[in-house]
């Protein structure tokens, strides 16, 4: 069991979290003594989707600041309403409710308690989690997930990530029957992957997978509910540069992405390692965020004729922007993106790169991954 940075709340709660990101390990690590219904197990959900009263019933005969887990609660989104009922007429204010997918409560029955409870979301282990332990290279091949990471080899691990591609189109997608084409949906996954951290051309991931560019979009929809991955905005400041304003897609853990892109089986692009590393350096800005409370916006900065910088965090005036670059050694040309933003926008700036060198190069900071990892976690770089 890792430290983990999520605090708990108070009063009920949502968390929210890819499977494997050990959600129910931390919710029974830190309530320990709560009254726990996993409807991961096809019986138990059956069991109470027939019959969400009982739910009710077994409540009853708890003290009322007794914590409540339901474990999994997508699979069985009815019980969400005696949930309701229990919060609002009989007084248990006290729910942990998890889920690997919100797809099923935000299009069933369901409300998500109309906002009574909190929304939490459980990332992969952080570098500050994991005490900045990790090799580089594990941890973007690899990820972070704690299967992962608590893995004896990178054989194990590797097994692992193949497993975890295939139950993810076994179980959520299959199971929850989120899509009517399986296959059509592993040729968009696969496409998808190879596109990942790319500005998203819907048309072209179409073409590429065979897929009508309506139906891509709904699988995009399916990956953001299920927690795979999620959108990156553009940032748009009102400045005399015309930027870009496609989205870009990221995975949620960048050994998820290796395996779905069949990286264990074919010679990675060229530029892999820098996609792998920006998908790292998201994941550590995301959850940095989260844990900590910190407010302000996340985006990425790009222009027509090229210039772009990999992510760039805004808060009123308060503009950061950093740039990730897989490489050893600092070269002028890294600087070009935040150069061209700056024209424009005054931004705190910060280069990432794999070199064990601190620079400063005209106002940017350039710093090895771990020495910025460190500053992030301490609340230095954004905040």
């Amino acid at each position: 069991m890792f430290p983990r940075g999520l605090a708990l709340p108070d009063s009920a709660f949502f968390l929210f979290g890819p499977r494997g990101t050990g959600k129910s390990t931390w919710i029974r690590s830190e309530l320990e003594q709560a009254f726990v219904v996993n409807l991961l197990p096809a019986s138990e959900m059956l069991r109470y989707s027939r019959d969400p009263s009982r739910l009710r019933s077994e409540v009853a005969t708890l003290p009322r600041d007794r914590w409540i887990v339901i474990d999994e609660v997508q699979r069985a989104p009815r019980l969400l309403d005696e949930v309701h009922f229990l919060m609002e007429e009989a007084g248990h204010k006290r729910f942990a409710l998890t889920g690997s997918s919100a797809r099923k409560l935000k299009r069933g029955a369901a409300n998500l308690l109309a906002g009574r409870a909190l929304v939490r979301h459980l990332f992969p282990l952080t570098s500050h989690e994991v005490a900045f332990s990790l090799p580089t290279r594990q941890v973007l091949e690899f990820g972070s997930l704690p299967m992962s990471v608590n893995a004896t080899s990178d054989d194990a691990r590797e097994d692992f990530l193949r497993a975890y591609v295939t139950t993810y189109l076994a179980e959520e997608i299959k199971a929850e029957a989120l899509v009517r084409d399986l296959g059509s949906f592993s040729r968009f996954l696969a496409v998808a992957a190879l596109a990942a951290g790319q500005k998203t051309n819907v048309s072209s991931i179409a073409r590429d997978a065979g897929v009508p560019r309506d139906t891509v979009r709904g699988f995009f929809e399916v990956l953001v509910d299920t927690l795979v991955g999620s959108w990156l905005e553009a940032y748009r400041p009102r400045a005399r540069i015309k930027e870009v304003a496609l989205p870009k897609f990221y995975w949620f853990d960048p050994g998820v992405l290796h395996a779905a892109s069949g990286g264990f089986d074919q010679p990675a692009p060229a530029d892999w390692q820098g996609v792998l590393l920006e998908h790292h350096l998201l994941h550590e800005l995301r959850a940095y965020m989260h844990y900590a409370g910190t407010r302000g916006s996340l985006g990425y900065w790009a222009t027509p004729s090229g210039a772009e910088v990999d992510f760039v965090w805004w808060r009123g005036r308060r503009v950061v922007a950093i740039e990730a670059k897989h490489a050893k050694s600092y070269r002028a040309e890294h600087r070009k993106g935040i150069a061209a933003l700056s024209s424009s926008t005054k931004a705190e700036s910060y280069i990432v790169y794999l070199g064990d060198r601190e620079l400063e190069v005209e106002g940017t900071r350039v710093l090895p991954l771990a020495t910025f990892l460190r500053r992030l976690h301490a609340g230095v770089i954004i905040g």
